[in-house]
């Protein structure tokens, strides 16, 4: 993997303290072992550890490195792809109990975070999915059609409710989604950690798997301090799976197109001000053409995203567009600066949905989270800690073959130059 540029990350900034954890230094054995120490690999750890299983983590960087986090925040309901789409793709049975799951999948993440007492800024008052135009504003209402065939608990908003909600200039309606909500998300990566350790799970960070050996019915798996030798194997790296170096289970990641995701975040606003915008706390995204998203965070920072990535190139000109962009969605605001800024990366599949694999006799792998890691990692990582230890019918999805995309750098490296383009000329006028 390519160096990554240190930036100042918010929810690094912002979060409480990750539990203590070391490198492995020796050799162990348990009944699983989780590669990936973000929200999947860590809801998983959980789950197991409150059965009663020994489940050990290695990560190669620390708690939350990856997309845990870097992302927006927005616990969202289901998938980016529309219900009757996902159905169409993968089926009634299946796609009907996906869309059931995915869809309290809030409700999973904040019952966690109240039954562990996690402090990570937690707000369950809906998001808002943002009409740009006329397209955007038919776009939501078949959106809102759609979920309530399945009961959701979905409304469009009209113009002048939208900006009443958000504060914001030029939007031609919102869906707003009651089931979802915004938290800190490193923060709550780390909650999960910290319950996972006092259920008895083991975390082990700056521990980068680096050789997997079947022996007989048992994986021994090779980091630089020792070994872990497990009965099954969850492969939880979703969109940073390089860094499983030379293992045959970075192979999953040769399926998803890295669409890179940056975010700025203000100053703390003045109590004035911050009356004005999103009063509600909804975290938002648009339907443009190249999503932007905004939200508020507890200390009244204004943090605005978009596609790109935050490279010594690109830097100046996203954030030229978002400083131009929050000046025109909220002529209020008046002077500010930005305090933090930072990227991450999203892993997206050809059909917009999670894909899961069996890697390996007894290695189990979901990714592909299309942008909606939080709630869906935390479904899965319980699904695949069900699964493992036996329970029938665990798993929502069923097991599809590791399918390359040929064209994922092409693309990858499109939508970064595409987003670099297109900011530098948006908004200007």
């Amino acid at each position: 993997m390519a160096a990554e540029r240190t930036l100042p990350n918010l929810w690094h900034a912002t979060a409480p303290a990750a539990p203590e954890t070391k490198p492995l230094a020796t050799d162990i054995t348990v009944d699983v072992a989780v590669i990936g120490g973000g929200f999947t690999g860590l809801s998983a750890a959980l789950h197991l550890a409150e059965k009663g299983v020994s489940v050990a983590i290695a990560e190669a960087k620390m708690i939350g490195f990856g997309g845990s986090g870097r992302n927006v925040g927005l616990v969202n309901a289901g998938m980016w792809t529309k219900p009757e789409d996902l159905i169409a793709t993968l089926g009634t049975q299946v796609g009907t109990r996906l869309l059931a799951e995915l869809g309290d999948g809030p409700s999973l993440v904040y019952q966690l975070v109240e039954k562990h007492a996690i402090a990570c800024e937690a707000v369950r008052n809906g998001t808002l999915h943002l009409a740009v135009g006329p397209d955007g504003l038919k776009d939501i209402r078949d959106r809102e059609r759609q979920w309530k065939t399945f009961g959701a608990p979905v409304e469009v908003v009209d113009a002048d409710r939208t900006r009443s909600l958000t504060g914001a200039q030029g939007f031609s309606g919102a869906l707003l989604d009651r089931r979802a909500g915004t938290i800190q998300p490193l923060a709550y990566a780390r909650g999960l950690a910290r319950a996972a350790l006092a259920s008895g799970a083991q975390i082990y960070t700056e521990t980068a798997l680096q050789s997997a050996e079947r022996r007989g019915d048992l994986w021994k798996l090779g980091v630089p301090g020792g070994t872990i030798t497990a009965k099954s194997v969850i492969v939880a790296t979703e969109a940073y799976g390089d860094l499983l170096r030379k293992t045959p289970w970075k192979a999953h990641t040769q399926e998803l197109t890295i669409l890179p995701y940056f975010q700025f975040a203000t100053n703390p606003l003045s109590d004035n001000i911050a009356r004005t915008i999103l009063q509600e706390r909804q975290g938002c995204w648009d339907t443009g053409l190249v999503m932007t998203s905004f939200r508020m965070d507890q200390q009244n920072r204004l943090i605005f995203g978009s596609v790109g990535r935050l490279d010594a190139l690109a830097e100046g000109t996203h954030r030229a567009f978002a400083e131009r962009s929050l000046r025109k969605l909220f002529p209020v605001l008046g002077d500010f600066r930005f305090e933090y800024w930072w990227d991450g990366r999203i892993g997206m599949t050809t059909n917009n949905l999670p894909q899961m694999h069996v890697m390996a006799p007894n290695v189990f792998s979901v990714s592909g989270y299309n942008g909606r890691g939080i709630a869906p990692g935390t479904v899965f990582g319980r699904a695949l800690a069900n699964h493992v230890t036996g329970e029938p019918n665990a798993l929502p999805l069923v097991e599809t073959p590791l399918t390359p995309d040929p064209w994922r750098t092409l693309k990858s490296a499109f939508y970064h130059a595409g987003a670099q383009a297109k900011h530098f000329i948006d908004r200007r006028f």
